[in-house]
């Protein structure tokens, strides 16, 4: 991802991703980068950051998107992940069965 805004190395959550942005008049997929962080020193919240390939995408200037949430919030959201994380698999492997 070339004049990406979010920095992607070893430590980065997820890179190269599929991603989708969807607007009122427009709906582009391209590669992209999510990252969950904290700051080392005295951390007050969570960091989701979300940013696309902007080359790949005609309506959208590079930008990242970033939600900051309490630990409980940062809890509620993995627990939603796992949940249907469980769902996808499972629907998974009873359509290899068939």
């Amino acid at each position: 991802m070339s004049d990406r805004i979010l920095k992607v190395n070893a430590y980065t959550t997820l890179d190269l991703i599929e991603g989708r942005a969807e607007g009122h008049d427009f709906d582009e997929e391209a590669l992209a980068v999510c990252n969950a962080t904290s700051s080392r020193r005295d951390p007050d919240h969570v960091k989701l950051q979300v940013e696309l390939d902007n080359t790949e995408l005609d309506h959208l200037p590079a930008h990242a998107e970033e939600l900051r949430l309490t630990p409980a919030e940062a809890r509620d959201l993995a627990a939603d992940l796992e949940e249907n994380a469980t769902s996808v698999e499972e629907a998974q492997s009873v359509d290899g069965e068939n």
